[in-house]
């Protein structure tokens, strides 16, 4: 009997290593495939962690925007807008350091009365809401949305999202092969990887209002009309729902402080007043 306990203690220990060896390959190729995968960004300055080719990013922008166009309900009926927006986002474009770049942009105004949001794919597909839209008053306020989304694009935060999910997924996967049979093990690496991820998004978007700013003021908008399309969207949050908006930014309110002073280094000597608000 006490043979046969024995017996068992070794073959689980066995299993275990096991488990346990296979759980440091994997999270060893996938940490080898993130930080192998090292760009730099002339634009951000930045030594990024990519897995995909601009013609991949591009292609998967493309392949996305018409499912959220049907998910806002297609594109505005009024000609007279969308050309609003395709002015100015392509002043932001050709007017910046976006002008240099490969993206393939495209701005679409969408049908959505509803949903307060904008947003970006990657390769240059930007979007916003007719929600979003008409609580804009100034050409200047709907450069600061769509500086800010380029700003997206250019710094390849969806790519860059996308490995590190790739990264998280496999070393939770390795967590998971080498886990106890309660799972706990498992239920705390997702938790780990959820807090990753929040984290990355969150100074994503920061990194976007900077660029956002400095897109705005090569094109010649007065970039603190970014700061009142902040206050557009604090406002829209007393209602009843909040703005979609919100569940990928950063409240307005902390986001002012870090525009304040990306204008600051833009202009140290106060903001000119020939630019366009």
């Amino acid at each position: 009997m006490l043979g046969r306990q024995s017996g068992y203690r070794r073959g689980g220990r066995s299993a275990w290593k096991m488990r346990l060896v296979m759980a440091l390959i994997l999270a060893g190729f996938s940490l080898c495939s993130y930080y192998g995968s090292s760009e730099y960004n002339e634009v951000t300055g930045e030594k990024q962690y990519i897995s995909l080719t601009p013609h991949q990013e591009i292609a998967l922008g493309l392949q996305a925007a018409p499912q959220m166009m049907k998910q806002h309900g297609g594109l505005h009926p009024s000609q007279e807008h969308q050309d609003i927006v395709d002015k100015i986002g392509w002043k932001l474009v050709n007017q910046s350091d976006a002008a240099k770049t490969e993206w393939k942009f495209d701005f679409h105004l969408l049908r959505d009365s509803q949903t307060i949001n904008a947003f970006a794919l990657p390769g240059g597909q930007c979007f916003i809401t007719a929600a979003l839209y008409g609580r804009l008053k100034t050409e200047g306020q709907v450069a600061g949305v769509m500086g800010h989304e380029i700003a997206h694009v250019i710094a390849r935060h969806g790519a860059q999202r996308m490995a590190k999910q790739r990264l998280t997924q496999g070393l939770t996967g390795a967590v998971l092969v080498a886990a106890d049979p309660s799972g706990q093990s498992g239920q705390m690496a997702q938790m780990v990887a959820g807090m990753i991820n929040m984290k990355y998004g969150r100074e994503d978007e920061l990194e976007s209002d900077r660029l956002g700013v400095k897109f705005m003021v090569d094109a010649g908008y007065d970039p603190r009309s970014m700061i009142e399309v902040m206050k557009v969207l604090a406002e829209a949050s007393g209602g009843r729902s909040q703005p979609e908006f919100f569940s990928t930014h950063p409240n307005p309110d902390n986001r002012i402080e870090k525009i304040e002073a990306a204008i600051r280094a833009e202009f140290p000597n106060g903001v000119p007043s020939n630019l366009i608000k």
